[in-house]
């Protein structure tokens, strides 16, 4: 999976007051969880662009100003209500040998058969959550759709997972082609019934 960079500085204080000054500076108060005990730094509101503003997934490589190098993924992260300015981001620590959970999006490739015929595209789900180790984190869930008909639809137990769990029931839909009023039949079920058609003939 690929990782972004964020160079951060530890905080000394967490209080409010602090807290207030840093977001004045331009500055976000940041926590990093799931290691011998919390980590408290600032980053600058702009290195979270490319980790908030956008639907991929990464993991997060965080440069403190003492030296210390730290990786983890995004936990969770608060918005201003009014101006939708980052407040607060906290992050959870990755170590090789243990698995982590996270939102994987779904990629839908190919042109579906039964699109081309007038169905509907239906995204059921647009991310998968996943546990695998740091190493074997997917950048994304690829879905080959050029096969699916009208009426087809795939299911997470259909999805290959060799080095990562699936958090979710197998039948859980991500994603189906819907029939609509421009549908037509497929192209491959007016060719069947084509190829019947002779074979019925010469029958009588």
């Amino acid at each position: 999976m690929k990782s972004i960079t964020i160079n951060g500085s530890q905080r000394e204080s967490v209080g409010k007051k602090s807290t207030k000054a840093l977001r004045n500076a331009g500055q976000v108060p940041c926590v990093l969880y799931g290691g011998d005990k919390p980590v408290h730094f600032s980053a600058p509101e702009l290195a979270f662009s490319k980790l908030v503003y956008t639907p991929n997934a990464h993991t997060v490589v965080i440069e403190l100003t003492n030296g210390e190098v730290l990786h983890a993924v995004l936990q969770d992260i608060q918005f201003h209500p009014l101006t939708d300015r980052i407040l607060h981001v906290d992050f959870y620590q990755l170590f090789d040998d243990k698995e982590i959970s996270l939102d994987i999006p779904v990629q839908l490739v190919g042109n579906s058969k039964g699109v081309k015929n007038g169905g509907i595209l239906r995204k059921n789900n647009r991310k998968l959550r996943v546990k695998a180790l740091p190493a074997n984190l997917p950048d994304f869930i690829e879905i080959d759709i050029t096969p699916l008909k009208i009426g087809d639809k795939v299911s997470v137990g259909e999805l290959p997972s060799e080095n990562y769990t699936f958090l979710h029931t197998d039948n859980i839909v991500v994603c189906q082609i819907k029939t609509s009023r421009t549908a037509v039949a497929d192209d491959e079920d007016d060719e069947e019934a084509a190829g019947e058609a002779p074979a019925a003939e010469a029958a009588e």
